[in-house]
């Protein structure tokens, strides 16, 4: 079953054809026996998400951020501790990042943007070859936006009002695409939406005369893993529980 379903998920997701950061080793991270009986998704395979699934009888864990973006290390404390307990609870992991970032039904932005309800999105931010977020053209207050984004991330945001009252062209990039905010505005963008970004992304954004919105790394970052989940529970007809740890960053 486990071979199956990670067929499936490297296809679905097109993991080969999607460059990614050399230590995010997209596709399946550590193996089981093969059973699947049921599977949990999570932002992180952190030690804490990683007693979650097994304390809920979870043997497959889908992940965004997978467990090697230290590179290369010694097994030792944390890392030792977390593939020890998996290993013995039978517990695979398999992680999926920017391919799970830029896919066009289940991926982080376009969720997002679907769920705001601002217009129909479109691929934009090319990074390494491939179109990892989503722009909508509309034509919304910024306050009405700003709370259309609380309720849906279900917390408090970082702004920067720099840009327009009306917004006219929203770009989402979940995560920590802050820094990218020149080419966001090179792209059309007066408001663009992500997780987190560097300190001097304040002044940037005023100076681009361009609406910054924070909503959250991890809180932009939750529907991806939800909706996958969801995919190979119906594929396979099995049941998926969301393992919920947030960060608040």
């Amino acid at each position: 079953m486990l071979r199956s379903i990670c067929n499936f998920l490297d296809e679905f997701l097109k993991i080969q054809e999607v460059e990614d950061y050399p230590n995010a080793l997209n596709g399946l991270h550590l193996e089981n026996d093969g059973n699947v009986t049921r599977i949990g998704a999570a932002v992180d395979a952190s030690e804490v998400i990683i007693e979650l699934a097994i304390d809920r009888q979870v043997d497959l864990l889908i992940v965004h951020h997978g467990l090697f973006w230290g590179g290369l290390n010694r097994l030792v404390g944390a890392q030792f501790r977390k593939l020890k307990r998996a290993v013995s609870s039978n517990l695979a992991i398999y992680s999926a990042h920017l391919p799970l970032d830029l896919h066009p039904e289940v991926g982080n932005n376009i969720l997002l943007a679907q769920a705001l309800e601002l217009g129909q999105p479109e691929p934009f931010f090319l990074y390494k070859g491939h179109k990892l977020g989503f722009a909508v053209s509309t034509k919304i207050d910024r306050a009405e936006l700003l709370g259309r984004l609380k309720r849906v991330l279900g917390q408090e945001l970082w702004v920067c009002a720099a840009g327009p009252a009306e917004v006219h062209r929203v770009g989402i990039v979940s995560g920590a695409a802050g820094a990218q905010l020149e080419q966001a505005k090179a792209e059309g963008i007066d408001t663009f939406v992500s997780g987190e970004g560097p300190h001097h992304t304040f002044v940037l954004a005023e100076e681009l005369r361009m609406n910054l919105i924070y909503g959250g790394h991890y809180a932009t970052e939750t529907f991806g893993v939800r909706a996958l989940a969801e995919q190979v529970s119906a594929q396979f007809a099995l049941p998926c529980l969301f393992l919920d740890h947030p960060s608040g960053l």
